[in-house]
C-alpha cells in the first residue's frame, strides 16, 4: 500500500517527534557558495565538527563566471563567495571541486552525471532545484541555512511529511515536444502554487519514455507548481545511466543496489493523497510570456485574455503584461529576440545541447541575437566537443562557454540588460531574474535554438 516516496521516506526515519516533526536521516547534503556560509559560521561558533564529512559534496555555481575561469573571479561579492566556499570545505575537510577542477559545475548537473544522486537516496542541498535529484529516484528537497548547519552537525533534519501527489501522464509526446514543455504545461495548468504541501511522483506512459536528461528536466521543475520535491521511480533507463559512474557501486555492490532499487516503486495499490492526469497529446512546445513560470502556452496559442478573472487577478495579469510588454490575446510567433540562454540546471545538459545542435546545424545565428551556451559541468563540455557538437555550433555561430549557472540568475557577469528579451532554457521567469529590468520566456532548447538562428519567436517544428 506504500507509495515510492512512503518507502524512502520511512526507511530514513530516525525517531517521529510526537505532535511534530520527524527526523530524517539524510545520505547526501550538497553544498553551493551561496546559502552555505552561514552554516559553516554557526558550526564554528557552536565548536562542532561536521559529523559525517565523507556525505557532503561542496562546489561552486552561482558566482562563477563562465569565461576566463583560470583568473581570479573580477566581480569582489562573487570572489569572496566562491574562496569562502573553498576555504570552510577545507577547515572541515569536506569534498571540494572548486572552478577548474574536471569535476566542477552545477551541483544538480554534476550530483547525477557522477554517480553521486543514487536511488533510494534522501539528498538535500540549500537550493530549491534540490529537487532535480529526485529524478534518480530519490527523495530529494531544498532546505534552508539553519537546516544546512543542522545536517552538518547530525546528518539528520528536522521535516514535516510532506502529503503525496501522483502526476499521470498518458501516451507519448509529439514531435518537436520535451520535457521542459511537458513541465511548463503542467505548470500552466496546475499554477505555480497547484502542488503546494506535495511530494510528486510523475508516472505515465510518457514520463517513462523519457531519458535521464528529461527527468531530470522534469524534476527540476517540480518546485515551480509550489511542490516540496519531484521523483520518478527508477527503472532500466536509470540502471543503465548510472551503470559505470565514476562514485557509482561496483561490481557485486552494483548487484545488490539494483536488486534493492527495483523494489523503489509505487505499490500497486497504494493511495496517493491526489491524483492528477495528463494527455500527451495534448501537449505542444511551450513558452512563457509572463513574469512567473505558470504564465505559459502553446508556442501557436495567443496570450489569455482577463475575461472572467477577478479584480485582484486582472490586476496582477495586467502588471506583469506591462513588464513584459505584451498585450492580452496576442501572439508571440514573430516577436523580435535579443538574448538566447541555453543552460542552467533544467537544461544544461548533454541532449540539451545536442537538441540545440540538431536545430542550428547548417543554419546561423541571428545577427542581432546574443547567444549564451553554458554546459552545466566540464564533463558535459567534454562530451559536447567528443561528439562534435562544439564545431556544428561554431559554424553557426555559437561558442561553448565555461561550465556555471550563468544568466539563469543575476549573480554573475551573465546579465540580460533592461528591457531586452531572453529566450531562456532556466527556470524562473521573474522580474529581474535574469538581470534588472530583463524579460525572460521560457522554452526549451529546441524553442531557444529556432529563436537563436531565426532572431524571433519561432515554432521549433518548422525547423525540424
Amino acid at each position: 500500500m506504500n507509495t515510492l516516496f512512503d518507502k524512502i521516506w520511512d526507511a530514513h526515519v530516525v525517531q517521529q517527534v510526537a505532535e511534530g516533526p520527524t527526523q530524517l536521516y539524510i545520505d547526501r547534503l550538497y553544498c553551493h557558495e551561496v546559502t552555505s556560509p552561514q552554516a559553516f559560521e554557526g558550526m564554528r561558533k557552536r565548536g562542532l565538527k561536521c559529523f559525517r564529512p565523507e556525505k557532503i559534496y561542496c562546489m561552486p555555481d552561482h558566482n562563477t563566471p563562465t569565461h576566463d575561469q583560470d583568473k581570479p573571479i573580477e566581480d569582489p561579492v562573487s570572489k569572496t563567495q566562491v574562496d569562502t566556499l573553498a576555504r570552510n570545505a577545507e577547515e572541515f575537510g569536506l569534498t571540494h571541486f572548486g572552478m577548474m577542477n574536471p569535476k566542477n559545475g552545477i551541483i544538480h548537473v554534476v550530483g547525477p552525471e557522477r554517480g553521486l544522486t543514487l536511488p533510494g537516496m534522501t539528498i538535500v542541498c540549500g537550493d530549491s532545484h534540490t529537487s532535480t535529484h529526485g529524478a534518480m529516484g530519490a527523495v530529494a528537497f531544498g532546505i534552508g541555512t539553519s537546516e544546512v548547519e543542522m545536517v552538518m552537525a547530525s546528518q539528520c533534519i528536522l521535516q514535516t511529511r510532506p502529503k503525496t501527489m501522483r502526476i499521470t501522464v498518458d501516451g507519448q509526446l509529439g514531435k518537436g515536444v520535451t520535457a521542459k514543455d511537458l513541465a511548463l504545461y503542467m505548470m500552466s495548468k496546475m499554477t505555480t502554487s497547484g502542488a503546494t504541501g506535495y511530494f510528486v511522483e510523475y508516472a505515465g506512459e510518457a514520463v517513462r519514455s523519457l531519458t535521464m536528461e528529461g527527468r531530470l528536466t522534469l524534476c527540476n521543475l517540480s518546485i515551480e507548481m509550489g511542490a516540496r520535491g519531484g521523483m520518478v521511480a527508477p527503472d532500466e533507463t536509470t540502471f543503465a545511466y548510472i551503470k559505470g559512474r565514476e562514485y557509482a557501486p561496483q561490481g557485486e555492490a552494483w548487484e545488490q543496489a539494483v536488486a534493492y532499487w527495483k523494489t523503489l516503486k509505487s505499490d500497486e495499490d497504494a493511495v496517493f493523497d491526489k491524483e492528477v492526469r495528463y494527455d500527451a497529446a495534448d501537449i505542444e512546445p511551450m513558452i512563457t510570456y509572463g513574469t512567473n513560470p505558470g504564465m505559459g502556452m502553446g508556442i501557436t496559442q495567443q496570450i489569455p485574455t482577463t475575461e472572467g478573472m477577478g479584480a485582484a487577478a486582472q490586476a496582477s495579469f495586467g502588471k506583469s503584461l506591462g513588464y513584459m510588454g505584451f498585450q492580452p490575446g496576442e501572439a508571440l510567433i514573430g516577436k523580435p529576440v535579443d538574448y538566447v540562454f541555453l543552460g542552467a540546471c533544467t537544461n544544461g545538459r548533454i541532449e540539451d545541447f545536442r537538441a540545440f545542435a540538431s536545430i542550428a546545424k547548417g543554419r546561423k545565428k541571428a545577427d542581432h541575437v546574443v547567444a549564451w551556451l553554458v554546459p552545466g559541468s566540464w564533463m558535459v563540455d567534454a562530451q559536447i566537443r567528443e561528439e562534435g557538437l562544439d564545431k556544428v555550433l561554431a559554424e553557426a555561430g555559437f561558442e561553448i562557454r565555461q561550465p556555471g549557472c550563468s544568466a539563469c540568475l543575476a549573480m554573475n557577469d551573465d546579465k540580460i540588460p533592461a528591457g531586452k528579451y531572453s529566450v531562456s532554457t532556466s527556470n524562473r521567469n521573474f522580474e529581474g531574474r535574469q538581470g534588472p529590468g530583463a524579460r525572460t520566456l521560457l522554452a526549451s532548447p529546441l524553442t531557444a535554438a529556432a529563436a537563436a538562428v531565426t532572431g524571433v519567436i519561432t515554432d521549433p517544428r518548422t525547423l525540424m
